[in-house]
């Protein structure tokens, strides 16, 4: 199973057992963000990233250069809790 039939099955099953209120919600927000044009500003697959300088979970900023001299880079996003 490739990743995108992978996230396509958890979406279906975390559908499923959703109150429906969560889900329209939820659907809302990925209409709005579709219709702002910002799938048009996306990285595609194989596109090199921006440089950026970011804080690090210690506040202690963080440069993507800095990193890549040293070998591979991945990033990682974090949400935060809700």
């Amino acid at each position: 199973m490739n990743l995108q039939n992978k996230l396509d099955e958890m979406k279906k099953e975390f559908e499923a057992g959703a109150p429906p209120e969560a889900l329209t919600v939820m659907h809302r927000a990925t209409d709005d963000l579709q219709r702002s044009g910002i799938m048009d500003r996306v990285l595609s697959e194989g596109e090199k990233a921006p440089e950026f300088l970011l804080p690090d979970q210690n506040g202690n900023p963080v440069s993507s250069s800095e990193l890549l001299a040293k070998g591979p880079l991945v990033v990682s996003f974090y949400r935060g809790v809700w």
